[in-house]
């Protein structure tokens, strides 16, 4: 219990922390917004997708773990900066449970998360994005979104604690982008060369963007002969989010005592 009081006490550090940065929700609000007018206005035209003329309802899953995918920039930068400003040695001081700090930091994202993701799906509702496959599978979409951001923000928390620099760590956030871009968040996989093709299907984020298609009832259904993951994908995708918490838990957890505990 001490260790859920602890983590709850810091995810409501993070989150209080916004009301000194209103720029974060102002940003949080209108990049949704950018992101459906960029991809599905500008580029949409020039994209084909299988089985639909309507890319936005291809697009907006897509978006969705765009959004997603963000938490690990973001909590890289924040415990990178925590790290540079000495708040992590003033935690360290305290009789906190050495999970509670990551724990906090991955649940305040969590959190952000599902703000993010309402606001995108209010702007895909409007372009003209539908779930239609009923509420308890778009229910499970979303969980499955939040799930997944939960997981790359304990992955981010451990990349910041080995960063360390706020800088560097700024410099490196741009970075993550690619993993989206390397995926078929917003383009299908069939038209690509081989070795790209196989780096797209088992990318984490294609399994998570091919879920969500699937629980939303929205088009992009891989061929028969994509890779597995993309053939089962919501069963990919809580494999690989249980993989990278197995993997990234105890290694974030390990960092953060191995610096002064």
């Amino acid at each position: 219990m001490n260790l859920l009081a602890d983590g709850w006490t810091l995810t409501q550090r993070r989150l209080f922390r916004l009301r000194h940065e209103p720029g974060t929700l102002l940003t949080m609000l209108m990049m949704p917004s950018v992101f459906v007018v960029l991809f599905g206005f500008v580029f949409g035209g020039a994209i084909g997708v299988p089985g639909t003329s309507n890319y936005r309802e291809f697009m907006m899953p897509g978006l969705f773990v765009m959004t997603t995918g963000t938490a690990l920039s973001t909590a890289m930068v924040e415990v990178a900066t925590d790290q540079a400003r000495g708040v992590m040695e003033r935690l360290r001081s305290l009789p906190t449970h050495r999970v509670s700090v990551p724990l906090g930091q991955s649940g305040a994202e969590g959190i952000l998360g599902a703000y993010g993701l309402a606001v995108l799906m209010v702007c895909g509702l409007v372009v003209g994005w539908r779930p239609y496959d009923g509420v308890p599978r778009a229910l499970a979409g979303i969980g499955l979104l939040l799930l997944f951001r939960y997981t790359l923000a304990w992955v981010g928390a451990y990349l910041g604690l080995v960063v360390r620099s706020a800088r560097t760590a700024a410099r490196l956030a741009p970075l993550t982008l690619s993993l989206t871009m390397v995926s078929n968040a917003l383009v299908p996989t069939d038209r690509m060369p081989v070795g790209l093709r196989a780096l797209c299907e088992w990318n984490p984020l294609s399994s998570a963007a091919a879920a969500a298609r699937e629980l939303f009832g929205n088009p992009g259904a891989p061929g028969p002969d994509a890779a597995w993951p993309l053939t089962h994908p919501v069963t990919a995708s809580l494999l690989w989010a249980g993989l990278l918490l197995l993997i990234f838990v105890p290694l974030s957890v390990r960092r953060f005592a191995r610096a002064g505990l």
